[in-house]
């Protein structure tokens, strides 16, 4: 079970009428099904400033999207606040979210991004390709072990260790 005295968030953000591009709203609708204890669920098409108010209330934040490129099945790093040069009302970036929970509130959350590997974005539609819900199966599990073991840190060291296959 996780640690009861860390408060943990996972956003999972994309549209999921585009295909693969919703890999982190279903990734978030699976763990809200899990309704694993002191974790809380968010879903959403994209990030946005007001966000930062819920990560504030937070130990640990996992923010988990689709991949157009990258690792296979999906890539998990650690992920430090980051000052945004500019706003737009619309979209930021997760090292932004964590900026801004750290200076408007006081927050230092400790970050994290799950980028679920995805292989269909051009068209319009809600479903998910074989590949990518294969994917999805394995980032779920993965991050269930994680906030299970309450191991974030290793975990994402260990996710991006260099392989050392020749």
């Amino acid at each position: 079970m996780p640690d009861g005295s860390r408060r943990i968030l996972v956003i999972g953000y994309g549209n999921p009428g585009r295909l693969d591009d919703g890999l982190g709203p279903a990734l978030a609708a699976a763990l809200e099904e899990a309704a694993l204890p002191g974790v809380t669920v968010d879903a959403d098409y994209q990030l946005v400033v007001d966000d930062a108010a819920d990560v504030a209330k937070h130990d640990v934040v996992v923010f988990a999207d689709a991949a157009v490129s990258g690792a296979e099945p999906f890539g998990f790093l650690r992920i430090e606040p980051k000052p945004a040069l500019s706003f737009s009302s619309h979209s930021i970036e997760p090292d932004n979210v964590l900026a801004l929970a750290e200076s408007l509130f006081g927050a230092r959350v400790e970050g994290y991004a799950l980028a679920i590997r995805g292989y269909e974005f051009d068209e319009f539609g809600q479903r998910l390709s074989e590949r990518a819900r294969e994917n999805l199966r394995a980032a779920h599990s993965f991050i269930v072990d994680v906030i299970e073991r309450g191991s974030f840190a290793e975990a994402a060291a260990e996710h991006n260790r260099p392989s050392l296959a020749t």
